[in-house]
């Protein structure tokens, strides 16, 4: 019987981390349609001026749907790389928006769960903790590289002949 590694974490630190992003980001996206709905983080995208309506709302619309499809990718195991790689994409919109409010000097809550009583964000703690995202992102990527992409490992099944 082969041994198994003790040293071998990688896998699991690339599974717990998935999940956790996969939880965080389904969270967030239920919150913004459930919770304090869809109406309030209209507002919230529209306070960043970056798009005039309807297209603040059309981005308002769609950003909780594919934080939900993502984190439900991610915590799945299904995807993964293609989930992976839109989260980043989305974690990159959300820079961009953040920067973008930094630099005209708006002080606003960030339409986010991070800011439930509309105080102002704290810009630097907002791009420390998408570093931290882009950081769990890379981890996710770079760990998972060595399994074998299905959802609960293991290998394709052969047919006889």
């Amino acid at each position: 019987m082969p041994s198994r590694k003790t040293n071998e974490i990688g896998p699991w630190v690339a599974l717990v981390l998935r999940v956790a992003l996969g939880v965080f980001f389904a969270y967030s996206g239920w919150q913004k349609v459930f919770g304090t709905g869809l109406d309030e983080f209209t507002r919230a995208v529209g306070n960043y001026k970056m798009l005039y309506p309807p297209w603040d709302a059309v981005l308002a619309y769609t950003i909780p749907w594919v934080e939900m499809v993502v984190g439900a990718c991610l915590i799945l195991g299904l995807w993964k790389r293609g989930a992976l790689v839109v989260l980043a994409g989305l974690v990159a919109t959300f820079a961009i928006g953040v920067g973008h409010a930094w630099s005209k000097g708006l002080n606003i809550a960030c339409g986010c769960h991070g800011n439930p009583d509309g105080t102002p964000m704290d810009y630097t703690m907002k791009f420390v903790e998408f570093g931290g995202y882009w950081l769990a992102i890379g981890l996710v990527w770079w760990l998972g590289r060595k399994t074998s992409g299905h959802v609960f490992g293991g290998t394709k099944m052969k047919l006889p002949g």
